[in-house]
């Protein structure tokens, strides 16, 4: 397994238009999509799925979010949740930037929008992760706690030059996740580390805005460049409805927290 080269770092596509960036078909992935949405300012665009959960955050730019009859501004950050066989009008009211993931859709499921406030107290939305050097703040864009099928998913920002994701961990028997990169426009890079094997690295991929890294298995810590957040919106994928929980990491015993 340590000399199987691993192919996980997606860039994303910047025309304009819906692209899924990485899927199970495009990809070492067995339950998770990854999409992003690209429009100019005053154009739109309907997303709507048959079999998948989708939820999407605002990464620059401003859209207004149009679901049965009701409209919601979203600005960056903000983002909101859909589930399959329904449909969402998305208008342009600036460039703008989505970034959405995507898992099956089982159940009953309903839609809503969250506007990204750190202001809200640490609980199960907005949380505090680590301690320097490694801390980073984490807003959940759907939490295990929100009504959802397969999807766990948020917004980490690090600190500058350190780490996040640390200590080193996984959880392969039960969640897949991709890593969507952004705030870290080019030549600035943050560096995703991938790694099936404790206490080793099998590969280390330069990140920037737009980046994609997938994680269908191993350890997956980050860390910024100097005076570089590492800054992502994660999307992670439960395998089963039981797994849907993001308390089953187990961390690499060669690594202390």
């Amino acid at each position: 397994m340590g000399n199987t080269k691993l192919h996980w770092k997606y860039k994303s596509p910047d025309s304009q238009g819906y692209h899924t960036v990485v899927a199970p078909d495009n990809s070492d992935l067995k339950t998770t999509w990854g999409f992003r949405l690209n429009l100019n300012a005053g154009h739109q665009y309907q997303i709507t799925d048959e079999n998948l959960e989708l939820n999407g955050v605002v990464i620059s730019g401003q859209a207004t979010i149009g679901f049965n009859g009701n409209e919601h501004l979203l600005s960056v950050r903000d983002s909101f949740y859909m589930p399959s066989q329904t449909a969402v009008t998305i208008v342009a009211e600036s460039n703008l930037v989505l970034f959405l993931g995507g898992a099956p859709c089982e159940g009953n499921c309903q839609f809503f929008v969250r506007k990204y406030d750190l202001s809200l107290p640490l609980g199960n939305i907005h949380q505090i992760h680590g301690k320097p050097p490694y801390q980073r703040e984490v807003f959940m864009t759907i939490s295990q706690e929100d009504e959802g099928s397969r999807l766990i998913c948020g917004v980490t920002e690090g600190e500058p030059g350190q780490w996040t994701s640390w200590p080193p961990h996984q959880h392969s028997n039960d969640l897949e996740e991709i890593y969507c990169y952004f705030d870290i426009p080019r030549p600035n890079f943050a560096l995703h580390l991938s790694s099936r094997i404790p206490g080793e690295i099998e590969e280390i991929y330069p990140v920037s805005t737009g980046d994609f890294v997938i994680v269908p298995e191993g350890y997956h810590p980050t860390v910024g460049m100097p005076g570089i957040k590492s800054c992502y919106f994660w999307i992670m994928a439960a395998f089963t409805e039981k797994s849907r929980r993001y308390d089953l990491a187990v961390n690499d015993p060669h690594f202390e927290g």
